[in-house]
């Protein structure tokens, strides 16, 4: 897992330190896809992979008007589809697509610069032992 942040945040959230199933928000730990901004942070976000994003599941991320979204998922920056890039565009909300832990750490810059941004950080499920 890498760590983020060493200090305390001001007053917003911080990603502390992110692996590819398991992400550190301030002092808690997550091991589902979420939605993080300053003052906002909703889990269980339904998303597992790009290909789950749709109209649907990116409303939550659009709702907030932001200027900035900031996508991350797996271990390389990927693009969701053209449909979905235009509804980012139609709205005037930039979209900024990475790895989650790129993601991260972006976020985390975007936060101390109190910019008006969110990120949709996607994590994979952990592979249940079947026994």
């Amino acid at each position: 897992m890498m760590q983020l942040t060493e200090h305390k945040p001001g007053n917003y959230h911080a990603v502390r330190s992110a692996s590819s199933s398991q992400i550190v928000i301030d002092d808690q730990r997550f091991s589902t896809s979420l939605i993080v901004g300053a003052r906002l942070l909703e889990t269980g976000w339904p998303v597992q992979d790009l290909a789950d994003l749709t109209e649907t599941t990116i409303a939550p991320l659009l709702e907030h008007q932001p200027e900035l979204v900031v996508l991350g998922c797996g271990e390389q920056g990927r693009f969701p589809s053209a449909d979905i890039q235009r509804l980012f565009f139609k709205r005037g909300i930039g979209l900024e697509c990475m790895s989650l832990t790129a993601a991260c750490r972006t976020f985390n810059v975007l936060m101390s610069e109190n910019r008006r941004a969110i990120a949709g950080l996607i994590l994979k499920p952990t592979e249940q032992d079947p026994t």
